[in-house]
């Protein structure tokens, strides 16, 4: 592997990403047109109480769209780097298609080694800051709000 992180390709070989980063754009803009689903989505675990970093996702979500990021970050801080990396992700989509070139970031071994611990981390801290909003993230949702 040479030194370079950022590598230019002249193929996609990353679609699946793109194409998970084009459907979640498309259920964002359908979740700030139509609101928050009120159709319960939650799996068994909710109902006992227990979160998963992923709780209060949608809601955070359709927050973020709207404007008001303070009440994102409080049902899931997630929703920013997650729609950062989807702008971006899409970006590079864009460009690629435009230019024929596909960025690529490569890591080096020790260091994916690195992030890959970092993201485990971040998740665990996240489940665990989502457990302790259990009570916001188990309210219902005001209908009127969309």
């Amino acid at each position: 592997m040479t030194g370079r992180v950022l590598v230019s390709l002249d193929r996609e070989r990353h679609r699946g990403l793109t194409i998970a980063a084009a459907v979640f754009l498309v259920g964002a803009v359908a979740l700030r047109v139509v609101g928050v689903p009120t159709v319960d989505l939650h799996g068994p675990l909710h109902y006992l109480g227990i979160m998963d970093p992923l709780c209060g996702g949608t809601r955070a979500t359709f927050l973020l769209l709207t404007g008001d990021t303070a009440a994102a970050a409080r049902y899931n801080p997630l929703v920013f780097p997650l729609a950062a990396a989807v702008v971006c992700v899409l970006v590079r989509s864009g460009v690629g298609l435009v230019a024929g070139r596909w960025l690529e970031i490569r890591l080096p071994r020790r260091w994916r080694r690195v992030v890959v611990v970092i993201l485990i981390v971040g998740m665990a801290a996240l489940s665990v800051r989502q457990q302790w909003n259990a009570d916001l993230l188990m309210q219902s949702w005001p209908v009127a709000r969309s």
